[in-house]
């Protein structure tokens, strides 16, 4: 029989399971008379292909009690599955492996074609990287100063470049010189978090490629993945702050061992190296060795925008030596970027919510110390109605006047959720994740990046803060809470590339501001108003 004659019988239970409760839920307060069987059939078929539904067994278990008793029967005798009692439940039951005649059998009665089985394999903790990407005037002329303060004694400078000026860049290009130079030497890239550990990572590699002499090592060292030290000697170490502060307390040799033999330390989002955690990590790593230099990106040049003693604090940590964007003829690098067409002109807004949120003093801390929120706040916030009904009325209104529009979302089951009411109010809606299948990641990419004139949205967690190239994306709505400048840095980026690199003349970013979390609305402030706080 054909897959869709099974659809065609789920009913709105069926049809609200198979979608999400979640899914329905909004959508019936948005406009309850798109929420006929019909219409979500529709949805649903364009969220999902009716292969991955059958591959699934969650979505299997709920399609096959839409059988006929009879043909129930006959699909446990096509699939050669043995039947005990009640066939529905010897189907739901058996096991159907990929590549298997059973799940071959399984695709023949519903007159689909098996999909390909794709092969994941996961990143290792090492890989070898081998060779330009160009840099622009204003990038060139950063990477100067900065390889020239890094020679001077203290060693210790800070580059302070806005989102969308190319920091990253500028700094991979630093690292790719600082390598080429010393044979063998070893450099160390310290971020908070293992999304910007593996962002880093990913974007050395495709640096390296181009600007490469040699075969290098990339070493992973976050999360679960660890770190012998024998036989590092030549290329990156990429590490999470709090990963190498917790080895540190149980062996002070080892972080004195990778001191030893680095020339050189970047720490990513330097505005926080004075906290007391990671001040230890980089006097411990830089300190003792006269030739090791640090080098701190940012985006902004103070850890706060209101103590002044806490900047000058940070100043004196980086021995007051800043290197920024100085164009003549321009009172800040925003107006020359703006300018010259490198950045589009922007129109920050903020979508204030106010969740009713009681954070525990555990809670504080750890946004302190880690910059992103606990998991259970992040749950209440994605599982929060009101807030994703202004989320949806805020992208509806920023496609009246866009064509590409990014939504970053809190976690894979909001990005779901915000795609599927999105598509069913009538919108090119569609949701990418880490948990995409890379055939079908391409697939939705190249979709978004096309140049079709109707408007699309693509709604995604934690993989287009980075490498994601889509000139025609002229507005962002960042739903996704981070007290991070980085992640924030990078999510407003993909929004704002100016004419001059592919981009847009204007662009629109919104940010969901939740005013009972501390310190997140002052992240969106300082990419507003570029407030230099350098003492």
């Amino acid at each position: 029989m054909q897959f869709d004659d099974l659809l065609s019988r789920a009913d709105d239970e069926t049809l609200q399971a198979l979608l999400g409760n979640s899914v329905v839920r909004l959508l019936r307060l948005l406009d309850a008379s798109l929420a006929t069987p019909s219409y979500l059939r529709e949805v649903l078929l364009g969220l999902y292909t009716r292969e991955s539904l059958l591959l699934s067994k969650d979505s299997r278990t709920l399609l096959l009690d839409l059988l006929r008793p009879e043909q129930a029967r006959i699909l446990a005798a096509i699939m050669q599955v043995p039947v005990s009692g009640d066939v529905f439940q010897s189907l739901k039951e058996a096991q159907v492996r990929r590549g298997s005649e059973r799940e071959r059998a399984l695709f023949d009665f519903f007159e689909l074609a098996v999909p390909q089985n794709e092969i994941y394999v996961e990143t290792p903790a090492l890989e070898l990287s081998a060779s330009a990407y160009h840099l622009f005037a204003h990038q060139r002329d950063a990477a100067r100063k900065v390889k020239y303060l890094l020679k001077q004694e203290p060693r210790r400078v800070l580059l302070h470049m806005p989102t969308g000026a190319g920091k990253t860049r500028t700094a991979m290009n630093i690292i790719a010189d600082h390598l080429r130079s010393l044979e063998p030497t070893l450099v160390i890239w310290l971020a908070y978090s293992e999304e910007l550990c593996e962002q880093a990572a990913t974007e050395f590699q495709q640096a390296w490629k181009y600007l490469g002499d040699r075969e290098i090592s990339v070493y992973r060292f976050w999360g679960d993945r660890e770190l012998d030290l024998d036989g590092v000697q030549d290329g990156i170490v990429i590490a999470g702050l709090s990963k190498v502060y917790n080895r540190a307390k149980r062996s002070i040799q080892f972080i004195n061992q990778l001191g030893s033999r680095s020339s050189l330390v970047i720490i990513d989002e330097a505005h926080q190296a004075i906290a007391e955690t990671y001040k230890l990590v980089l006097d411990t790593l830089v300190v003792p060795y006269q030739h090791t230099a640090l080098l701190g990106l940012t985006a902004t040049p103070g850890r706060t925008w209101a103590d002044i003693n806490v900047d000058t604090e940070l100043s004196a940590f980086f021995a007051r030596r800043k290197v920024t964007l100085q164009v003549s003829g321009y009172n800040n690098p925003i107006d020359y970027l703006v300018s010259e067409q490198y950045l589009a002109r922007v129109n920050y807004r903020s979508l204030f919510y106010q969740s009713g949120l009681n954070l525990s003093d555990k809670d504080l801390k750890h946004i302190e110390q880690e910059l992103e929120l606990p998991k259970n706040i992040l749950n209440h916030l994605a599982e929060d109605e009101q807030r994703n009904l202004r989320i949806i009325l805020e992208v509806e209104d920023l496609g009246k006047r866009h064509q590409r529009i990014l939504v970053f979302a809190i976690s894979v089951e909001h990005t779901k959720l915000l795609a599927a009411v999105l598509r069913t109010r009538g919108w090119r809606a569609d949701a990418i994740t880490g948990n995409t299948p890379p055939e079908e990641r391409s697939r939705l990419i190249s979709t978004y990046r096309d140049d079709a004139l109707e408007t699309k949205i693509l709604c995604n967690y934690g993989v287009l803060t980075t490498g994601f190239d889509a000139p025609r994306t002229s507005a962002a709505v960042i739903a996704r809470p981070t007290k991070s400048l980085v992640l924030y840095s990078q999510m407003v980026g993909r929004a704002i590339r100016g004419v001059k690199a592919g981009g847009n003349e204007t662009a629109e970013i919104v940010t969901v501001v939740d005013s009972e979390l501390p310190g997140f609305g002052s992240v969106a402030e300082a990419f507003s108003n570029w407030e230099d706080v350098w003492i």
